[in-house]
């Protein structure tokens, strides 16, 4: 059976699987569409100046590490900037994470969405669970009640829309495999693992027994790189999971020739070979969905000028990620995808203000 032919088998998605599933019991149908699985944290969004990201040290555009104390700190000057700038300018402060973001905008597509990550019971931890329940997104995971406290992230948005992430994990890495109910991991028809959860022994094994749960219910796994630095960390651990469990790819076009040490054209040659469906998002030129016998390139959608790209790639994964669901043809699924980066780009903060269910019809969907 060919990679697209396990993306798009006879019956549907439900079908996807190797030659040797049709051996194997028919699975029961998902419950749900995505099934998201990632570092819970709150974003807090701020706009700066270039000298900031540049005079703190940090590279722009990325993501890094940070502990505690950092996080503090970073926070205080985050406050006082915006406190400066008056005007009634705010901090954007909402429930965030990569993963999170996605199943969120599963949610303003209409979909169906739950979600696997660990917040204390503090009141960031608080706020992450109330705002996701109030998008409708399930939560897998009881509140710690002890440990770390919940996971942020700060995000330093510059005036050219680029965002460099400083994300203190907290307790978000503490994910282990007892917090991983094997029902809820297979209960949608895809689930979605987040690369920035790959940093902890505990998490690693969290998600392979979520992966495991998933492939065995013959579901469809999607994992997405994350970050550059985020590869370079795992890079080893991730080609085993693109020749592996994985059937959907997402990445960029740094973290796709990180991933494979080479140029993009010989990075997609290799990756076709070894995932059912890659995903490569280039930015202002828009995207390219990968199969095993071709490229469908998609066109970057544009609804108003670019204001902070937070989000875009989370959201992107939203799009795509509803329409595999839908089993909806793969140039609608990139264009779902691209409607949905341009509107979370389109103004501050990592989630859709606007329905994204106001861009089917425009899709073709």
């Amino acid at each position: 059976m060919s990679r697209r032919a396990r993306l798009y088998g006879e019956s549907g998605m439900s079908e996807f699987g190797e030659g040797t599933q049709a051996d194997k019991p028919r699975p029961q149908p998902a419950l749900i569409d995505v099934v998201g699985v990632g570092n819970a944290m709150v974003d807090v969004i701020g706009t700066v100046p270039d000298d900031v990201v540049a005079s703190e040290g940090l590279s722009k555009g990325a993501m890094h590490l940070i502990d505690e104390e950092r996080a503090d700190y970073l926070y205080r000057m985050m406050q006082k900037m915006i406190d400066d700038a008056g005007d009634g300018v705010e901090l954007v402060e909402a429930s965030g994470g990569s993963a999170a973001n996605t199943m969120a905008g599963i949610a303003s597509f209409g979909g169906t969405s739950a979600y696997i990550g660990k917040v204390r019971d503090d009141y960031l931890g608080d706020v992450f669970a109330r705002d996701m329940n109030s998008l409708g997104v399930s939560l897998g995971v009881p509140q710690a009640g002890g440990g770390p406290a919940t996971a942020r992230c700060l995000i330093l948005v510059t005036p050219d829309a680029q965002r460099t992430l400083n994300t203190y994990l907290g307790v978000s890495t503490l994910l282990e495999p007892a917090d991983v109910d094997p029902e809820m991991a297979a209960s949608g028809q895809i689930l979605f693992c987040e690369g920035y959860l790959w940093d902890t022994d505990s998490a690693k094994a969290a998600i392979r027994k979520a992966m495991d749960s998933a492939a065995n219910a013959g579901r469809k796994v999607a994992l997405t790189l994350s970050d550059p630095f985020c590869v370079e960390r795992h890079h080893q651990d991730f080609r085993q999971l693109v020749s592996g469990p994985v059937d959907v790819l997402f990445a960029n076009e740094d973290e796709l020739t990180s991933l494979f040490e080479c140029g993009l054209d010989e990075a997609v040659a290799r990756v076709r070979q070894q995932v059912a469906l890659t995903c490569v998002t280039l930015g202002a030129k828009g995207s390219w969905l990968v199969t095993d016998t071709e490229t469908v390139e998609i066109e970057a959608e544009e609804i108003a000028p670019v204001v902070d790209t937070t989000g875009a790639g989370d959201q992107y994964a939203a799009g795509v990620l509803y329409g595999l669901s839908r089993d909806l043809p793969l140039p609608v699924v990139g264009r779902l995808g691209s409607f949905a980066a341009a509107e979370v780009i389109s103004h501050m903060g990592p989630r859709p203000e606007r329905p994204l269910s106001d861009f089917l019809d425009e899709a073709g969907a």
